[in-house]
Order: structure tokens, then C-alpha cells, then sequence
């Protein structure tokens, strides 16, 4: 979501007339510099400061660069951000990213700091320009906020309660991201499933995701990240009867003790979450099913931790992402009593992260002999040039790097391979491609990023002057009638 809010805070400022600084240019050569922070984790808070910082003696050489800070930590620590760091120009918050280029140019006007914290939406984001980082690939926001009210997490109260967009302007979206190339988009929502609560009807989002499956040329469709509270059965049968939605689910856990689900807040238990696993695998054989987990959350026990591990070898999980319980200022967990010393949650963690990593390795070494069809990828291999190979999705998202076809191909074409080896989050397909497939994402990526061509010479008209008209120009003598 926040990779998103960025695309729109890049599309605002070409719209104004900025341009993005060429590759490799350094820092201290910008002319604006924005930050579109997190607030979930207590380590963006650091890493913000620690930033503004490195900036401060580039800032005092170039008195007209401007830094603006934006997001859920701009959100939350408003005038904080100036009295920390004076430099700063512009703080704006998630209600009010629209406003960008106007705070900038306040601030550039009247030579002071801009600090503008809308306390509702002005916007739905969707509707604000966008520069999409992927020709072939896009986000769609159906959703802002959350209604839910977890202990540990802080978003509801910088995002606001949910505001659901109208199915139709959705669709239109997608539609219009199809007409240009885009043949992948990810539905995004802070609680993407409860998308409906806002307008009255349950099955909202299931009717969702049937209706992207009428959409000619959307060959792949995602969403993330939904809540088990509202997984409903509906939902389970709109993926798997639906040919574009891929087999892929990121589904949080957060814990596995029922103990700790309700000191969270979390309206589901461990019964109730294995079951819509369950349930998924039933209706969809081959989901990637992935998730969120938190170690260390206050009161934890040993027991309450091998809860956890439980679930994760009962679910099996293709892949987790596993966080350190991070306390948040303003959220209840953080009063709570029985913090967990920062030793022991290490410990848990590392148990946690050692056994997540053998089962990720076990279910992809599942997938050797699969003949998978892959969506080209750009930048997610790091030694591909070194390998002279290409990466690409699979369906269930899973990431496959496969040996370069003869033929050329394109990030957003689709390659069928032979998986042939398994790593833990990664699989290899060593073989020849069997089949390449170009695409009109191949196209769109092809045309972003062919050459610009040079443009005609154009006429200058000048600007209009007042007053008398300067004599004309005698005329040169001619040189011959041309003919000789």
C-alpha cells in the first residue's frame, strides 16, 4: 500500500511539472526530496531521523532543496518532525497526499516549513495521478483505513476507519490499466476482504473478484491482505471458480495461541484459522498460502509460542514474513504488562524463522517436475546478468528463475518451464523454455522504455509585444533566380 501511495505521490509531482532525477544521481543533486514513511515498526522512526540527518549538511550547500515528509509517521509525529529536523519543508499526513505540490510551493513562496495533517480523506488516492513503477503489473486500492482494532497496531489510528470505493470505479480502473497493457493488477486494502462493510453487502468482495473475471485481457489477479475474521465461504469459491484469480493467499496469523489472539484483539481463534486453511487447500490444491506472524507480543509464554509453531506446521505456510513484537506509542499493547525481554524473543524468533525456513524449502521441493507458466519479471533476480538467466511468477507467485530463452523476451511475456531444482524461496528451471508467449505487457513494458524519439523542429511564435512594430528587415539581395 505504501509502494502505491508512492506511485501517487510521483505521479502528483510530474503532473506539476517536476521530473525524476536520472539513475545514480546522488542525493545532494535533487531538487525535492520526499519520504513516504511507515509507522508500524518502530525502526522507521530511526531510519526517518537518521535520513533527515544525512540530509542536513547536503541541504545547507543547496538552500533551494526541499524535503518533504509524508505517511504514517508524518501522520503521527506532525510538528515533531520539524522541531527534530528544522530542515524539513513540508510534513503532510495519509489524508492529504494530494497536496503535495501546493505544500512545496508554499513553502518555497514564504520561505517556511509546511506542516498540513488532514484528520479525514480529501481524496480517495485512486483518483490522483499515478507514475506505476510496472508496465505490466499494478496495484488497485478498493479500500483506505481499518475498523479493526488490534492492540499492537497503530495504522487505524493515521489511516482512519475503512472508506470503501464504488465497485464501479474499481472496475473502470482496471478496465482502463488493461487498455494500456497492464495484464496483472493486486486488489489492495488495509482489510481487503471486509471491502462491502462500507456499502452494505457481505459479499462485496467475492462479486469483486468475479467481475475482474470478465475483464478480457486481465490474465492475473491478487489481493492482499485480507483478515480471517471476514474470510467468508463465498470468498474461497470466487478464487477457485474463477480462471484469473491466481492460487495464491496471504492470509496473517500473527499467533497461533488463543491466548494471545484475544490480548491482541484478533476476532478469530486457532480452530477457526486452520479451517479456512483447510477449506482453501480443499477448494484450491496448489495455493501459496503465506502469512504475518508476531513474536513476543506482551504475556506471551513458552506455551502460548509453541501454540504458534503449531499452526505453522499444521499450515505450512509457503512462506512467512516474522516480526519481533515492536512497541508502538498510542497503541494499548504497549502498556501492557509482561514485556518480553528483548533475549528471549530473539530466541523465540530465530526458532520460529529456522522451522518456517524448513518447511518453505520442503513445499517448493514439491514443485520440481511442475510445468509452470511465468509471468517475466523485471529486477527480481540479482544475478541474473551472472547466470544469463531471467526471473519470473509463477501463478502462486511463487519466484522461479529460469535459463534465458533463445528468442527474445520481454518483462511482462509469459515463459512455460520445467521446474527443476528448489530452494527455500526460490525455485530453479534449468531446462530450455518450452514455450514463450508475447504479450501486450511485453509491448507496453517495450514501449516505456524504448528510446525517446528526437521531436520535429517546432515554429516559435514568440511572445506579443506592445506598441509600435520594429521596421522589417530589409530583404537580402537574391543570388541568382535559382535556376542556374
Amino acid at each position: 500500500m505504501n509502494v502505491h501511495d508512492s506511485e501517487r505521490l510521483s505521479g502528483l509531482l510530474e503532473d506539476a511539472g517536476y521530473v525524476r532525477t536520472a539513475e545514480g544521481t546522488g542525493e545532494g543533486e535533487a531538487d525535492v526530496i520526499v519520504f513516504n514513511t511507515c509507522a508500524v515498526r518502530e525502526n522507521a522512526d530511526n531510519r526517518l531521523y537518521g535520513n533527515l540527518g544525512r540530509l542536513a549538511p547536503m541541504k545547507a550547500k543547496r538552500p533551494g532543496m526541499q524535503i518533504a515528509v509524508g505517511g504514517c509517521l508524518a501522520q503521527k509525529d506532525r510538528d515533531t518532525i520539524v522541531k527534530k529536523a528544522p530542515w524539513v519543508d513540508v510534513v503532510f499526513g495519509t489524508h492529504n497526499i494530494g497536496k503535495l505540490p501546493v505544500l512545496l510551493e508554499r513553502a518555497r513562496v514564504q520561505e517556511e516549513a509546511q506542516v498540513e495533517i488532514a484528520e479525514s480523506l480529501e481524496a480517495f488516492p485512486s483518483t490522483l495521478p499515478t507514475r506505476r513503477e510496472s508496465a505490466y503489473a499494478a496495484w488497485v486500492s478498493i479500500s483506505v483505513g481499518c475498523n479493526n482494532t488490534c492492540t499492537f497496531c497503530i495504522v487505524p489510528a493515521l489511516r482512519g476507519k475503512e472508506k470503501d470505493r464504488r465497485p464501479g470505479d474499481i472496475l473502470a480502473e482496471v478496465e482502463a490499466l488493461v487498455g494500456e497493457g497492464v495484464t496483472e493488477i493486486t486488489l489492495l486494502g488495509q482489510n481487503v476482504n471486509a471491502y462491502g462493510s462500507d456499502i452494505g453487502d457481505r459479499e462485496a468482495f467475492s462479486k469483486l473478484l468475479r467481475a475482474c473475471g470478465r475483464i478480457e485481457g486481465l490474465e492475473r489477479v491478487r489481493f492482499t491482505s485480507p483478515h480471517p475474521r471476514d474470510f467468508t465461504d463465498d470468498v474461497i469459491a470466487a478464487m477457485a471458480e474463477t480462471e484469473n484469480v491466481m492460487p495464491q493467499l496471504h492470509m496473517p496469523l500473527q499467533s497461533g495461541s488463543d491466548i494471545v489472539l484475544k490480548a491482541m484483539r484478533r476476532s478469530y481463534r486457532q480452530e477457526r484459522y486452520l479451517g479456512i486453511i483447510e477449506k482453501v487447500r480443499a477448494a484450491i490444491p496448489h495455493a501459496a498460502i503465506s502469512t504475518d506472524i508476531i513474536v513476543g507480543f506482551p504475556g506471551e509464554t513458552e506455551e502460548d509460542f509453541e501454540q504458534t509453531m503449531h499452526v505453522v506446521r499444521e499450515a505450512r505456510f509457503a512462506q512467512a514474513f516474522t516480526f519481533q513484537y515492536s512497541k508502538r506509542p498510542g497503541t494499548p499493547a504497549a502498556e501492557m504488562d509482561g514485556q518480553i525481554p528483548k533475549e528471549v524473543v530473539q530466541a523465540r524468533y530465530e526458532r520460529l524463522v529456522a522451522l518456517q525456513e524448513e518447511i518453505s524449502w520442503s513445499e517448493n521441493k514439491k514443485q520440481v517436475g511442475r510445468t509452470l507458466e511465468l509471468m517475466v519479471a523485471e529486477g527480481e533476480g540479482r544475478k541474473d546478468d551472472a547466470t544469463r538467466r531471467l526471473s519470473g511468477r509463477a501463478p502462486d507467485n511463487r519466484l522461479v528463475h529460469f535459463t534465458r530463452p533463445e528468442e527474445p523476451v520481454r518483462p511482462g511475456d509469459m515463459v512455460t518451464v520445467d521446474v527443476t531444482y528448489a530452494a527455500p524461496h526460490h525455485l530453479l528451471a534449468e531446462g530450455s523454455a518450452l514455450g514463450v508467449r508475447r504479450t501486450r505487457a511485453g509491448d507496453a513494458w517495450e514501449k516505456r522504455n524504448a528510446a525517446p524519439q528526437p521531436k520535429p523542429a517546432g515554429v516559435m511564435l514568440g511572445l506579443p509585444t506592445i506598441g509600435v512594430p520594429a521596421p522589417a528587415a530589409s530583404p537580402a539581395p537574391a543570388a541568382g533566380c535559382g535556376c542556374d
